[in-house]
């Protein structure tokens, strides 16, 4: 299994066969949760730690479930209430993270490029989980295995993104994988919301969500984004549904079987009707959380791996005291 990653920053550094590598793993673990023998060794004797600057229920759960089922020890810091709240920088919680020797660090953070710093900083793995406008990389691979599982491959498929791309950096991840993995990508959303810089990443633009439905295999809603915006992007949630909110008659456009997706929170209503969300045959939401509890552990469990190898060759090499 090819992996030569110290990180998981983002997907852009991620090769195909790497990608590969995590799904293929992932499906595994997909499988032994679905079982009563859920647990394994995998991280067993590993410190954890998750720190979210920003809230986060499902992702830290998520990762947090994934951690235990692997046997590590995991910590949620509690980042709204600690010592960055009181002026302490990056590097110095990265000093004080390094006297701890962590093993594995789970971040999430609101600014763009905030994941990558500690990673330069600290003495173990970091999974980004999601930092500003930049990646998150862990959803979009749940993302990708979630479609694997339901087309049975994940190349050469028509999707479409929808809603709010330019504050989403679910969008901007998904989009960099599905490209890699040589899939057509449309991105559907009004002006405001879709900027034409994202025909750079090789993407579709469509302003006009009947025409950009039309023949997708797999629709990808994703959430309005009100904290991220310092402006009028919609001129209404209302008018905001009527023109870019799933519901039958758009959904009408795609093949007979796509499936619809949303990385959650949903606001119903607005992204999508309850109807079409909780559509019984081609609605995978559901799926997508199982999924990312299957996709952390296999990303973690590779960055294990890789550690113990870098860890052991280094005490290897150390000079013997005569």
């Amino acid at each position: 299994m090819t992996f030569g990653h110290n990180h998981l920053l983002g997907i852009e550094p991620l090769r195909p066969d790497e990608i590969t590598a995590i799904l293929d793993l992932a499906d595994t673990y997909a499988d032994q949760a679905r079982t009563e023998h859920k647990h394994s060794t995998a991280l067993k004797g590993m410190t954890q730690i998750n720190m979210f600057f920003e809230n986060s229920t499902r992702t830290q759960a998520s990762f947090e479930i994934a951690g235990k089922r692997l046997g590590a020890d995991v910590m949620n810091m509690a980042m709204q209430a600690s010592s960055i709240k009181k002026g302490e920088t990056l590097i110095d919680t990265a000093t004080t993270l390094n006297a701890m020797h962590p093993d594995l660090l789970v971040v999430r953070h609101p600014h763009s490029g905030a994941v990558d710093l500690l990673a330069q900083k600290v003495n173990c793995a970091v999974l980004n989980a999601g930092d500003g406008r930049h990646e998150h990389p862990t959803q979009a691979l749940l993302d990708a295995l979630t479609i694997r599982r339901e087309k049975g491959r994940i190349h050469r498929l028509n999707v479409a993104i929808c809603g709010d791309i330019a504050h989403s950096r679910v969008a901007r991840s998904n989009l960099i994988l599905l490209n890699k993995m040589e899939n057509r990508v449309r991105l559907i959303g009004p002006p405001t919301l879709v900027p034409s810089s994202f025909k750079e990443f090789g993407a579709e633009i469509y302003e006009d969500m009947d025409e950009g439905l039309k023949d997708v295999d797999v629709v990808m809603m994703l959430r309005i984004q009100k904290e991220r915006m310092d402006g009028g992007f919609i001129p209404s949630e209302r008018e905001y549904y009527h023109r870019y909110g799933l519901d039958a008659a758009k959904l009408a456009n795609a093949k007979d079987d796509a499936i619809i997706m949303h990385p959650g929170p949903m606001n119903r209503g607005v992204e999508i009707d309850s109807e079409i969300a909780d559509h019984p045959t081609r609605s995978v939401i559901q799926e997508q959380v199982e999924m990312g509890v299957a996709v952390r552990a296999a990303a973690m469990d590779l960055l294990a791996q890789n550690l113990r190898a870098r860890r052991a060759e280094a005490a290897a090499n150390q000079p013997v005291e005569v």
